[in-house]
């Protein structure tokens, strides 16, 4: 589940409503449903396609699951759709249970996500279109750029270094 937050870049709305319909292992993608009932292609690493499969095979498959969620991806204890706030109350718990000592939910790991493609010089539309904002804008905001990573794009990438 935390995986799939930071290898794919989601919100949490869209982890919770991700069904085992929406993946498309073979093709390299998950369909995310976003804001508006809009819906996006994200690409899925294999590092997080071997995590859901674990989940899928040593956990869901021996669920009780409760009709109407047979098609659901993560599933509570009960074998019903997990909620937001169950996400988050995991994601503390899980930071406690390894002396973190900072401030974490399920969006620091769509932020980490964005952060971490761009320090790799991954372009902002490439991003935009992955984390499903609608304007450019919103994901210039949203991914923090440290002033050590703009120096050292600078100093590689200037022509007259």
């Amino acid at each position: 589940m935390l995986e799939t937050l930071y290898g794919c870049g989601l919100r949490v709305s869209e982890l919770v409503n991700l069904k085992l319909s929406d993946l498309f292992f073979e093709e390299g993608f998950i369909k995310v449903t976003g804001k508006g009932d809009k819906q996006r292609f994200v690409p899925i690493i294999d590092v997080t396609k071997k995590y859901i499969d674990i989940y899928r095979k040593d956990i869901r498959k021996h669920m009780n699951i409760q009709a109407g969620f047979e098609d659901t991806l993560f599933l509570n204890r009960r074998g019903k759709q997990l909620t937001r706030a169950m996400i988050f109350t995991i994601i503390k718990q899980l930071a406690v249970k390894i002396d973190l000592n900072k401030s974490i939910s399920p969006h620091t790991f769509r932020h980490s996500f964005a952060t971490h493609l761009l320090q790799n010089n991954a372009d902002l539309r490439s991003i935009q279109l992955m984390l499903g904002h609608e304007s450019i804008t919103t994901t210039e905001i949203y991914v923090h750029l440290d002033r050590n990573h703009l120096t050292k794009v600078v100093e590689k990438f200037h022509p007259r270094k």
